[in-house]
């Protein structure tokens, strides 16, 4: 049975670039983005752990700890990295799982026997304080993720979880929200003293809380 959204993220114990990972011990109290890659030396996944790289100290910003995974062994991971650095301007400031024996690939469903029988698909996995999977995404090996999307994905599941709101196509953090449906007008007037658009009874906006 695939993870599906709500579910709790399954506990794991491998070994990584960085020791050990014990997973939920790891994960702590903060949100966890992981997301894994076919195989070491391939060109996509290189650029893309480039790319988160450059990308932690945004992560960091938000509570989130990045973590990689890919089916070759730590010594192959190490050496994997010496590319990276090399060819991508930025050395590996995250751990990489060395899923050998595809025990983690296994239990968070990332071998797709149609797509190849023996190497994870390009999937990520968004997992919250409370260790529950907020998002998923499974991406074919030719085309590189956007880290930049789930960066916002993560703002708009931070926000939501504070606030009686939800986020509206292609918004950015900062532009306006929409009140959601279940919170009636006289509750948003203690919730939203400044006011709302009411574009339909089903839809009102109102500039971004908090």
């Amino acid at each position: 049975m695939a993870l599906q959204l709500g579910d709790i993220a399954p506990d794991f114990t491998q070994d990584s670039t960085e020791g050990p990972i014990h997973f939920h011990d790891w994960a702590g109290g903060s949100w966890v983005v992981l997301f894994s890659h076919p195989k070491d030396f391939t060109p996509v996944c290189t650029t893309e752990l480039g790319a988160v790289a450059k990308l932690k100290p945004e992560f960091d910003k938000r509570g989130v700890k990045v973590i990689g995974l890919s089916v070759d062994g730590a010594g192959s991971h190490e050496q994997w990295a010496k590319d990276i650095a090399e060819t991508q301007g930025t050395a590996l400031n995250f751990p990489l799982i060395a899923d050998h024996d595809r025990k983690v690939s296994d239990l968070y469903g990332m071998i797709h026997p149609n797509a190849n029988d023996t190497l994870t698909v390009r999937s990520v996995f968004v997992i919250d304080p409370s260790k529950r999977v907020r998002l998923t995404l499974t991406y074919p090996a030719s085309t590189g993720r956007n880290f930049d999307e789930l960066l916002r994905v993560i703002d708009s599941l931070q926000l939501t979880d504070r606030f009686k709101v939800a986020t509206p196509v292609n918004w950015k953090h900062g532009e306006d929200v929409i009140i959601v449906p279940s919170v009636t007008n006289e509750a948003a007037k203690a919730l939203f003293p400044a006011g709302w658009t009411e574009v339909k009874p089903y839809l009102r906006t109102v500039k971004q809380p908090g």
